[in-house]
Formats: structure tokens, C-alpha cells, sequence
């Protein structure tokens, strides 16, 4: 993933995160931990399993940009929260990218497809996570029933597959973004959910 393109997803994260503070009514502190967790902390998770160093605290712009996602949301939420319907859309490629690039990542240290694709799922939900965890939340990727990390899975198991075609690089990543961001996008457009065991209703 390019930079930019790793930056955009990383600005759209850390906005939910910021977000999600002022729902809370945390300080601008507590704002800015929720931003860069919600960020960056999908990415951390990975690369300490993997046994590197988180590029996040290699990367200046790792916490400027949620830094500068935490002012907007504190001086401007209002406006924020109107256009959150195209915030989402942006949320749902930034996750394509995530589990696409989380899973090559994973696959180009040398761990098995498997331990690949989880891996990459982390990378594109684990912020999400913690963000929620953070605030006094249960995450809502165990109860909300909307397919997020569905795609997420799909994405990063179309990467491995790929991967192990040998076909890599730009056209892979694409390829499985897209993917992902295409069935999330569709979830999100027909409501579709997760199943429940049988006799169980919603949550409380």
C-alpha cells in the first residue's frame, strides 16, 4: 500500500476513534488515545506477533494524522457526524486496504496462509477493538452482527490465495481490497448480518 493510501485509512480510523471520545465525553487526551489506538493498534498487534518493530513507532505521520483527526472531530464533531455516511464508505476501503496489506505483511515474514489471514483480519479490525474495549464498550465485532470482519476474512484470504500464485505486489493488493471493500460496502446497503444461534434474540 502506498503511503497516502496507508494515511487516508489511518486518518478514516482515527476519526471513529476521536469520535467515540467525545460520545463518551472524554477530554481531548482521552480523545486523541482512542484516535491513535483505534488507528494504529490493529497494525501494532500484527507486527509484534510477527517479531518487528510496529511501523507506527518508526513513522512520524502515525501520530500526527491522528492527532489531526482528534482536532477536527473536537473543534468540528457536529459536522463530522452529518457525514458520516460517506465517513463509512471511506471506513470500508480503509479496512479492505488493511486486511489486504496486513496479510501480505504476514506472508512476505514467512508465517503459514493461515496464521496470514488472521493476522490480517487483526490488522483491519484490532483497532476497532481496542477503541471499543478503551471506552468501556463491548466490541461491537462480537455483538453487533454486521458483516465487518466477514469482508475483513475474505479479503485476506483472497491475498494469501494470490499469494501463493504468485501473484503479488499492487495488483494482488488491489484485487483484495476491492474485495473487501465491495462486500462491506453491500452489507452495509442491504443490512446484511451475521446469524444467531437459534432461539437467541438480540442484544440487550
Amino acid at each position: 500500500m502506498t503511503p497516502a493510501l496507508d494515511l487516508a485509512g489511518i486518518f478514516v480510523f482515527a476519526l471513529s476513534g476521536a469520535l467515540q471520545g467525545v460520545r463518551k465525553r472524554l477530554d481531548v487526551v482521552g480523545m486523541a488515545v482512542l484516535a491513535f489506538f483505534t488507528a494504529v493498534g490493529g497494525g501494532i498487534t500484527r507486527d509484534l506477533f510477527i517479531g518487528v518493530q510496529p511501523a507506527a513507532f518508526r513513522d512520524t505521520w502515525y501520530l500526527l494524522v491522528p492527532i489531526a483527526a482528534t482536532a477536527i472531530a473536537f473543534f468540528w464533531h457536529p459536522q463530522v457526524e452529518r457525514a458520516m455516511p460517506g465517513v463509512l464508505v471511506f471506513d470500508a476501503a480503509g479496512l479492505g486496504l488493511f486486511c489486504a496489506v496486513g496479510t501480505a505483511k504476514a506472508l512476505a515474514y514467512g508465517l503459514s496462509p493461515l496464521h496470514a489471514v488472521l493476522l490480517g483480519v487483526c490488522t483491519a479490525v484490532g483497532g476497532g477493538v481496542l477503541r471499543d474495549v478503551l471506552s468501556g464498550e463491548m466490541p461491537t465485532l462480537l455483538y453487533d452482527r454486521q458483516l465487518y470482519a466477514v469482508p475483513a476474512m475474505l479479503g485476506s484470504t483472497a491475498m494469501a490465495v494470490l499469494y501463493a500464485m504468485d501473484i503479488r505486489g499492487f495488483a494482488a493488493t488491489l484485487s483484495s481490497a476491492v474485495l473487501a471493500f465491495a462486500l462491506r460496502i453491500l452489507a452495509m446497503r442491504y443490512g446484511w448480518r451475521a446469524p444467531l444461534a437459534r432461539g437467541v434474540g438480540g442484544p440487550a
